[in-house]
């Protein structure tokens, strides 16, 4: 009788080790999915807005086994906070094709540094030195300085330049009685 008791509370342990992992699992995909900026449309504006997925709450509520989103920022907060956050549909439907990295990451496919003409397009070897833009007025700044909202705007107006030329042209810009300027040696 000791036996059977004991292979049962083990059975039922193991049981319960396979669901704990299984919702773990779970969880912690639901948290990863969630990360990240993304770029979605406003239902009541019609234009940009850069939002953020409660990645937190959405890993605790799949190992709980419900997988709805709620946002956690947006750029339109906090004036608009309590909106019906519709946009979640949008970002349901276009899965990682909304991620801000993602769309910075294809606008940059297939194009060339404004200034070197090096191609852009590898993502994966941006590890620390991701490309930068040249503003209209001739400067060139990092992503990390454009809202994601202003994302369509910068796309039509700014030029592609990668990581070396943007520290180039900084150091130019900063300190141009360092800089010398010699023709080519073709």
């Amino acid at each position: 009788m000791g036996t059977v008791v004991f292979v049962a509370v083990l059975s039922l342990s193991g049981l319960a080790l396979g669901v704990t992992i299984f919702a773990s699992v779970r969880g912690v995909h639901a948290y990863w999915r969630a990360g990240g900026k993304r770029l979605v449309t406003c239902p009541e504006t019609h234009c940009a807005a850069a939002v953020e997925l409660d990645a937190k709450g959405a890993g605790l509520r799949a190992f709980r086994g419900d997988s709805h989103f709620r946002l956690q920022d947006c750029s339109r907060w906090p004036e608009k906070q309590d909106c019906s956050q519709d946009c979640l549909e949008q970002i349901e439907t276009l899965g990682q094709g909304c991620l801000v990295r993602n769309i910075v990451g294809s606008w940059y496919h297939g194009k060339t540094c404004f200034y070197c003409h090096r191609p852009l397009d590898k993502v994966e070897e941006w590890t620390g030195h991701t490309p930068a833009l040249l503003a209209p007025d001739r400067k060139t700044v990092m992503w990390g300085e454009v809202p994601p909202e202003k994302l369509p705007e910068v796309f039509e107006k700014y030029q592609p330049v990668c990581w070396s030329c943007h520290i180039a042209e900084t150091f130019r810009r900063v300190h141009p009685e360092l800089v010398t300027d010699r023709p080519p040696r073709w």
